[in-house]
């Protein structure tokens, strides 16, 4: 691990010409936080026993708590210390995560509480803490955040963006994972070289693999001229691709053999061509919890996976939400002082909103109050519940199956209208805030127009 004075002369190199000022360079501090220990109490693996503060457990290679009991999954569990005690997140393991006789997906526990997993029994406590760094400033090749959690980021950006290692950016939509792989680019030695997007959610799976690779003229019906694909257009740059999880077994394949040869054969194409390519991949799934229902390749994560940056939601870090106000106010060319626009009271209300669209969310409540100028208004926006008055009314004297079809009709054209309000009337964006495939949420639109 480098010292913070290595940082310091690495960042202090660093031309942040994109949206942070220059004077916001910061060396990184190591600070000291919470801690939990983990251990086995019983079981085939009794007497291990681990501390940190984040500790994954499971049977796969690389847990920080690795055991060796057979109905525990891959990925079975994370432990994470926290201001309010240890959250736990359950990763949809095969035979769950129980506190006491309870199952639980997410849960926070006191220390000194047990855990079951399988025929394992655990207790975690609290340890004595232990040093992270963290970086001195609230920016960081675009990123803005100045709550510990965020400058606790911002200082692994800035170290792993040094290094040449694929990286899986998590969290939810809207959070700045895009921001994050940009910066990975702007801050390390690729910065010349081209920064390639890929949304894969967003291609159908027909055209993915052309997409990704490439195809020859011919390859297949349409193919009237070659086409170069994106691992070659991003050759000695980086390619990000978004939404990682949302790729086709078939197209997992194919990429995770790019990856560990650094060569592409183009579709309908016969010889290889060489890349060099850094691939950051991001998704809002836990793609640990993909791997162990079998529809993500545990291969294909342990290549895309060698850093997990985790970009925690709005919600969890509100005291960053007035220098995001600022800089989105600055950024749609308002150069009035914030309070002009945004009173204390409106933006405490800001700071206790959910925003289910995280900062994408904020920044859109913002460029709105910047256009209309005009404090924006939470109601219109707060769309984490449906509203106390919403009702779905049906003729009830219809046959049952009438009746239920039309129900259901004025359920599904509310709930569609809900969300693409979340997502800013982005398809993609919608149907992965609903927990959908892209192309039913089509459907869905396409039966409100007839």
């Amino acid at each position: 691990m480098s010292g913070a004075a290595d940082i310091d002369r690495f960042t202090g190199q660093l031309e942040y010409n994109r949206s942070v000022n220059p004077t916001q360079r910061h060396a990184v501090r190591q600070v000291p936080v919470r801690a939990i220990v983990v251990e086995v109490e019983s079981g085939v693996d009794a007497g291990q026993r681990v501390a940190g503060d984040d500790v994954a457990i499971g049977t796969a290679e690389g847990s920080t708590l690795r055991l060796t009991d057979p109905l525990v999954s891959r990925f079975h569990c994370e432990l994470q210390a926290g201001p309010h005690g240890i959250a736990i997140v359950d990763h949809g393991s095969t035979n769950g995560t129980y506190v006491g006789s309870v199952r639980v997906e997410r849960a926070t526990i006191a220390p000194g509480t047990q855990l079951r997993i399988g025929n394992t029994v655990l207790r975690v406590d609290d340890a004595a803490p232990v040093q992270v760094e963290m970086h001195g400033g609230d920016a960081l090749g675009g990123i803005i955040g100045g709550s510990p959690v965020m400058r606790r980021l911002l200082a692994r950006v800035a170290k792993v963006a040094q290094s040449d290692v694929s990286v899986l950016v998590t969290g939810e939509s809207g959070t700045g994972k895009e921001l994050v792989a940009r910066a990975l680019h702007d801050l390390g030695p690729r910065a010349n070289g081209p920064f390639v997007t890929v949304d894969c959610g967003s291609l159908p799976p027909t055209l993915i693999a052309s997409e990704l690779f490439g195809h020859e003229r011919g390859a297949f019906t349409g193919a009237d001229r070659q086409h170069i694909g994106e691992f070659e257009a991003a050759h000695r740059g980086t390619l990000f691709l978004d939404e990682i999880g949302e790729l086709q077994p078939s197209v997992q394949a194919t990429l995770l053999g790019v990856l560990e040869r650094r060569r592409v054969r183009r579709l309908g194409g016969r010889s290889e061509v060489p890349v060099d390519v850094r691939v950051v991949a991001a998704t809002h799934r836990d793609l640990r919890a993909e791997v162990n229902s079998g529809s993500f390749r545990l291969d294909l994560f342990y290549r895309l996976a060698v850093v997990t940056l985790a970009i925690p939601p709005l919600r969890e870090r509100a005291e960053d939400i007035p220098l995001l106000v600022e800089h989105f106010l600055r950024d749609a060319g308002s150069d009035q002082p914030v309070a002009a626009l945004i009173s204390p009271k409106t933006m405490e209300a800001l700071s206790r909103h959910h925003f289910a669209g995280n900062v994408r969310e904020l920044r859109n409540l913002v460029e709105a109050a910047v256009a209309m100028g005009e404090a924006p208004t939470l109601g219109e926006s707060d769309h984490a519940q449906a509203p106390a008055n919403a009702s779905f009314a049906t003729d009830l004297a219809l046959p049952y199956k009438e009746a239920r079809a039309q129900l259901l009709a004025d359920f599904e054209a509310h709930y569609v209208d809900n969300l693409l309000q979340r997502a800013s009337g982005n398809v993609s964006a919608a149907a992965r805030l609903g927990q959908m495939t892209r192309s039913h949420l089509n459907e869905l639109l396409a039966k409100r127009k007839t």
